[in-house]
């Protein structure tokens, strides 16, 4: 009966969220920016938790791999942009899909909360992590190694970023001096110094934030471009890290950090 009454209330919920981004890319166009793969596990959706999170009815809690969407409000904290519509829309299109979706596993199954890592697809075969990117509702993320989808992902963002939609329809990147917190964010800043150390490569831009790229990845960077960063204009995204919290800032290091998990993380400012 729970399984009966959750999908009645995604039907819904689906019909309430139809108005939004009716002219945004459909089913179709997310195939073509990632094509659906062979053999895959189709399941029940219990819920949509947010818009790149869902509950199945075998109780597994799968976080969408390569899309971060805006967060929900929680202990008092209002909703992030965006964040309440890439929900309404997620919950749509697995309505769409019969309740059921399919799920490919990532190279590495689990994060740290333990959650499973997979890409999801809808009963048409739609990649529903570019189909949110296709419509501005989320920004594509690359955590090493569960990378396969960056090429066809990045297309998917980059249709939505060129007409403005969604999160794009005003620009989210925010200059390196302008960081104030930490979390998720898209940074642009002119790097003033590229320094290799045994903990990996730092790129500094303008004194206000470090992008550092750990030993551990460093191998799927190419080094002598990170070399020739210094004194260019680049864009980075990723979870930013208050290092004055962690009681590890010295003098004259920048406070902000943002680790770098995978080139896709990095690019030439546009």
């Amino acid at each position: 009966m729970e399984g009966r009454s959750g999908f009645s209330r995604l039907i819904k919920k689906a019909s309430l969220a139809g108005a939004f981004f009716v002219s945004a890319i459909w089913l179709s166009g997310a195939q073509a920016f990632c094509p659906v793969p062979d053999g895959l596990t189709s399941v029940a959706v219990q819920r949509v938790v947010d818009g790149d999170t869902v509950r199945l009815s075998d109780g597994r809690s799968v976080r969408m791999i390569g899309l971060n969407t805006p967060e929900l409000g929680k202990q008092g904290r209002s909703d992030e942009p965006f964040a309440v519509a890439a929900r309404k829309r997620l919950e749509a299109l697995v309505a769409a899909s019969g309740g059921r979706v399919g799920v490919l596993p990532g190279k590495e199954s689990k994060d740290h909360y333990g959650r499973t890592l997979a890409h999801l697809y809808g009963a048409k075969g739609a990649n529903l992590e570019a189909q949110m990117l296709a419509e501005g509702l989320g920004f594509q993320v690359a955590v090493a190694p569960n990378v396969d989808l960056v090429a066809c992902q990045q297309a998917a963002e980059r249709s939505a970023r060129q007409a403005g939609l969604g999160v794009w329809r005003q620009s989210p990147v925010l200059k390196a001096e302008q960081i104030n917190t930490s979390g998720f964010a898209l940074v642009s800043g002119r790097v003033s110094k590229v320094q290799r150390n045994r903990g990996g490569v730092w790129i500094e831009l303008q004194d206000s934030l470090v992008l550092r790229v750990a030993p551990n990845v460093l191998g799927q960077f190419d080094g002598a471009a990170l070399e020739r960063l210094k004194d260019k204009q680049v864009e980075a995204r990723g979870w930013i890290v208050d290092r004055s919290r962690r009681g590890g800032l010295q003098a004259g290091q920048a406070r902000w950090l943002l680790p770098l998990t995978d080139p896709a993380m990095l690019q030439a400012a546009p």
